[in-house]
């Protein structure tokens, strides 16, 4: 009955049926759009779900004490749910919690040397073949730029990796720093691309490895280094430093060291281009479902934050783009891939894991459609001259790098 009220005051639009385990149904918002029909399989999980929906919503997927009839999925639930409440609280108690929440974020955010890189295992070091079900050939596990909209998420990737290098502006010879490089491919990219020098590194065992293996795959270990090792311990200068999908980790207590650091490494024409998902609306605290399961201690900032730690670090913000739904259609293809190897990630692991995944890729999906998120890309310098006065560069330089890798694969395909 609790939850009832609870989607009574929320769904008003949208087609919504649940079943209780009595058997009761009950119907909410207007009817209209594809009808989702959603069954509690136990007399408690929706007591459960009316007091702390924002965790026990998704426990109860998880453990399928809640399930939803085909043809929907989790990922229409959600839909209807966030598209009636935006930006909004689901009530005015619900405000507290978030409020109180937001208190006490920088605790839930601590991220000293150790524990982040244990927070960042609990994530990335889950078995590899779970990430090749869904993401590229590439493994960019970050936002991909569709530069047109019947691309590929390969070429969209692609798309993504030589944008961010045409706002670097990187000469051959150059010594670049990629601080989270993942699985290696920005690294790679750019290495090949570019000729520049880079040194990438991450806090995860099973991505310092992968990374390794494919710079030493494709004859770069000359040009790439690739190092297990935290970015505040770094002592050298690039003239470059890109970050992608990592900055989400810092947590918000970070922000200004972050910076610091960025500020203290590059040299004195340095250029830094930092990616990262953010909030449009302000402020806010991590869902406690996603800090419980998905990514302890990160915090997901807003554009104010984000620009107030900058300011105070001695860079220049010299360039902001903000990508929409780029990311929604990049979280969307993911799914359909995961979907499509549901049994194998089961496999892996086991149901419970894949609906806990399915969960946080449909989740992250109407975030970005519904409740605000996007991704920023911030250019950063150390001198306000270093770079030219107009964007113009930006577009010929990701022509050029285009243009570039159309010729190659001319030539290899000719020899």
């Amino acid at each position: 009955m609790l939850f009832s009220s609870l989607l009574r005051q929320i769904v008003k639009r949208g087609a919504l049926t649940v079943v209780s385990a009595n058997g009761r149904i009950r119907e909410f918002g207007d009817g209209r759009g594809v009808r989702v029909t959603v069954r509690l399989h136990d007399k408690s999980v929706g007591t459960e779900m009316a007091f702390n929906p924002y965790l026990k919503l998704g426990e109860a997927f998880m453990d399928g004490r809640l399930t939803i009839d085909p043809p929907a999925t989790i990922y229409e639930f959600l839909d209807i749910l966030t598209a009636n409440l935006g930006t909004r609280f689901a009530g005015p108690i619900f405000e507290v919690y978030g409020a109180l929440r937001r208190a006490k974020r920088r605790i839930d955010q601590r991220n000293p040397i150790g524990r982040a890189q244990k927070n960042v295992a609990h994530h990335y070091d889950l078995d590899g073949g779970i990430y090749d079900l869904f993401l590229d050939a590439d493994k960019q596990y970050s936002c991909a730029y569709f530069a047109q909209a019947d691309m590929t998420l390969e070429e969209a990737q692609t798309a993504k990796k030589r944008h961010i290098a045409a706002k670097l502006r990187i000469e051959p010879g150059m010594r670049v720093l990629d601080i989270g490089c993942g699985w290696g491919g920005m690294a790679l990219t750019l290495a090949e691309e570019t000729g520049a020098e880079v040194v990438g590194v991450t806090l995860s065992h099973e991505q310092h490895k992968v990374a390794c293996r494919r710079a030493e795959e494709r004859g770069l270990t000359g040009r790439v280094d690739f190092r297990l090792q935290d970015y505040r311990a770094l002592t050298e200068n690039f003239d470059r430093i890109v970050s992608v999908g990592m900055f989400e980790h810092v947590g918000v207590g970070h922000h200004r060291e972050y910076f610091n650091r960025v500020h203290d490494l590059l040299t004195d024409d340095g250029v830094a281009l930092i990616h990262t998902i953010g909030r449009l609306d302000g402020p806010g605290s991590t869902n406690p479902w996603i800090a419980k399961y998905i990514f302890p201690g990160g915090y997901i900032p807003a554009l104010s934050e984000i620009t107030s730690a900058a300011e105070l670090s001695g860079v220049w913000m010299t360039d902001v783009e903000v990508l929409r739904l780029h990311y929604a259609e990049t979280l969307r293809e993911w799914r359909r891939r995961f979907i499509e190897k549901r049994d194998t990630a089961a496999h892996i692991y086991d149901d419970r894991f894949c609906r806990m995944w399915e969960f946080y890729l449909a989740g992250s999906e109407t975030s970005f459609r519904n409740e605000g998120m996007a991704v920023f890309q911030l250019q950063l310098a150390r001198n306000i001259a270093t770079l030219p006065l107009t964007r113009d560069y930006m577009i010929e330089d990701e022509r050029a790098l285009n243009a570039a890798a159309h010729g190659a694969r001319q030539l290899r395909a000719s020899d």
